[in-house]
């Protein structure tokens, strides 16, 4: 019989306590605490496409599932995910027995992975393999105990700014520590195909609004098309056409939920040349047109206009 660890049991009870007390409605909001934010939902949430960026994501209560080719990946208040590349795929939501879905996440920097990498004498980061760009890892009591300074801070705007980074850099350690650990040190990789991907992902998802030349991608980094093609669909389970139009639809249905964007301004701001194909795209995409998709979601998480929407879908 598996014995468990009495520390991590009392974190994770605080942990759950904590986003109780910090969660003030639905969604997943940004904190003060740059990269951090945590998320709420009070009912049972279906498959829903979603757009992370590299980030430890830890569930207090509820369960999420998520869905990226063929596979599943369930995180819950004993697994946290471990995202190494910005990744859109489809997640499920599930609330517990007379308890919101609770988390965290916390985002992964580059920069920061590589002062790290330098200090901890890492010398060379081997790329993972495709399916370790998205995994849940089992929580620890050093993980959660992190966990709950974080939250702890947050109570306070003096303790989060001069506390918070400082946190966010062990938590960041931490996962580096752990089972995924090489997951995130191939952010920092340059050689292999799989690095390579991981490059363009990054430069994908910066510079969305750019026009998408796959012939030019492949060169650059030394690639067939084919060849090009086959390593982008093992990372992601897409081609790099479905890729770029989900980050864009994605990048699109923020502005017009945060911002009050019409839908023919926020097709060009994420660089869509026709506002009729962005709609149809987004429809299909979603589930609804725009404006019907935006006013779905400000009135699940209860705002009534986009100004002051914070809240980004779960």
């Amino acid at each position: 019989m598996t014995r468990v660890d009495p520390s991590l049991e009392t974190n994770q009870r605080r942990i759950k306590a904590l986003l109780i007390e910090l969660t003030t409605g639905e969604g997943l909001r940004p904190t003060s605490v740059d990269g951090v934010k945590l998320a709420r939902a009070d009912r049972n949430v279906p498959r829903t496409p979603v757009l992370y960026e590299p980030s430890i994501y830890i569930v207090a209560s509820g369960r999420k599932k998520g869905y990226i080719g063929d596979r599943r990946v369930v995180y819950d208040d004993n697994n946290y995910l471990v995202l190494s590349v910005p990744l859109p795929f489809e997640c499920e939501t599930e609330v517990g027995e007379g308890e919101p879905l609770l988390g965290v996440s916390v985002r992964m920097e580059m920069s920061l992975i590589s002062e790290l990498a330098t200090k901890m004498d890492v010398r060379r980061q081997e790329a993972a393999d495709a399916d370790g760009c998205i995994r849940a890892t089992r929580l620890d009591a050093r993980m959660s105990d992190a966990i709950v300074r974080l939250l702890e801070c947050l109570r306070s705007p003096v303790d989060a700014a001069v506390l918070g980074p400082g946190i966010v850099r062990e938590i960041t350690y931490h996962g580096l520590c752990g089972p995924q650990g090489s997951a995130l040190f191939a952010m920092l990789a340059r050689n292999g195909p799989l690095a390579q991907i991981h490059a363009v992902l990054h430069r994908m998802h910066t510079r969305y609004t750019e026009p998408l030349n796959v012939t030019r991608m492949a060169e650059e980094i030394g690639m067939s098309v084919s060849a090009f093609h086959h390593n982008f669909k093992a990372v992601t389970a897409n081609s790099p056409l479905q890729y770029l139009k989900s980050v864009r639809l994605h990048k699109a249905r923020l502005l017009i939920m945060h911002h009050g964007l019409g839908a023919a301004l926020a097709a060009d701001r994420v660089g869509y040349e026709s506002a009729s194909q962005f709609s149809r795209e987004f429809k299909r995409f979603f589930g609804n047109r725009p404006m019907e998709e935006s006013k779905r979601i400000r009135e699940s998480i209860g705002i009534t206009s986009p100004t002051g929407a914070r809240a980004e879908p779960m």
